[in-house]
């Protein structure tokens, strides 16, 4: 893909989002983390010229080795991916700007054990399944709150900024709508605990979820095809 298609593509998402936050509220605003699992390393440094900086990645190994071959551009690295316990030690040393899928106490307690043996603190966002989906990872909503709470209390090392969903996976708008919904009343809840990122809306769906109040959005396909 050229610098042109790409300049393109980027363009039609910001003004894509940007009418999308408008029918929230003109006061509100949106992050873009551009997903880049199917990116080139070429197309990455493309997109950060033409002016994003925030990168998101599924897999621990392939953000590990994008940091090595890109150590050069300070890009705003996130972590959207499952982690399994045994990559938490990989996940520390590649120390991301936010881990966006801290989907139990469990493992939030595993991740402060090893942060606290190495005196790092990493930004973290709760998943939340917001649509009860068994293929799903996340708290769920009923439990979320407490769950916030509970991380917040016994694992220092860990600094909760807000949640993070994965809408509903169906074609029925309103069942996705009422998954963002749900996760964005959790949201609003949290705030008065310092909550400040709702992470919420990938490339189909992403509008809806700004409507629906989020301010982070991890969009792939659309800027990479």
């Amino acid at each position: 893909m050229d610098r042109e298609t790409m300049q393109k593509r980027l363009d039609e998402l910001i003004w894509r989002v940007e009418e999308a936050r408008i029918r929230r509220s003109e006061h509100h605003i949106v992050r873009i983390v551009a997903v880049s699992k199917y990116a080139s390393e070429e197309q990455i440094r493309t997109l950060y010229d033409l002016g994003q900086r925030a990168f998101g990645e599924s897999r621990v190994q392939t953000l590990q080795e994008r940091l090595e071959k890109l150590d050069d551009l300070p890009i705003e690295w996130h972590f959207i991916g499952r982690l399994q316990k045994n990559k938490i030690n990989h996940l520390i040393r590649a120390n991301p700007f936010l881990m966006h899928s801290l989907d139990s106490l469990e493992l939030a307690e595993a991740m402060e054990k090893r942060l606290a043996e190495q005196d790092i603190s990493m930004e973290c966002l709760l998943q939340i399944n917001s649509a009860r989906e068994e293929s799903k990872a996340g708290v769920d909503p009923d439990e979320a709150r407490e769950v916030y709470m509970k991380i917040k209390a016994s694992c220092p090392h860990i600094e909760l900024r807000g949640v993070m969903t994965i809408g509903a996976h169906t074609d029925d708008q309103s069942e996705i709508r009422k998954s963002f919904e749900t996760t964005y009343a959790i949201f609003d809840a949290l705030k008065k605990e310092g909550a400040d990122i709702c992470s919420m809306g990938m490339s189909h769906d992403f509008e809806l979820a700004i409507e629906c109040g989020s301010n982070m959005i991890r969009v792939g396909s659309l800027l990479f095809g």
